[in-house]
C-alpha cells in the first residue's frame, strides 16, 4: 500500500509546484527579453543579467500574487 501523504501536505506541495512554475515563466521571458534587446550577448551574460535578487523577489511576489487569484477563481467557478 503506498504512502498517502495529508491533505495539507499535497496541498503545500501543488502550491510549491505551481508558484515554481509561475517562477519559471518569469525568468523565461526575462531571458527572451534579454536576447530580442541585444542579439550579440551570449548565454552566460543574459543569465548573468537576469538572475538577481530583485528580479527573484519580483517573480516570487507576482507568483504568490497570480497562485492566491487562481486558486480563488478556482473557488469561485
Amino acid at each position: 500500500m503506498p504512502f498517502k501523504l495529508p491533505w495539507r501536505l499535497t496541498s503545500l506541495r501543488r502550491a510549491i509546484i505551481e508558484i515554481a512554475f509561475i517562477v519559471f515563466l518569469f525568468y523565461s521571458n526575462l531571458l527572451m527579453g534579454e536576447f530580442t534587446r541585444s542579439s550579440h550577448r551570449t548565454l552566460l551574460a543574459a543569465l548573468l543579467d537576469i538572475f538577481t535578487l530583485a528580479n527573484f523577489g519580483i517573480a516570487i511576489v507576482a507568483a504568490v500574487i497570480a497562485y492566491v487569484v487562481f486558486e480563488w477563481w478556482r473557488m469561485e467557478l
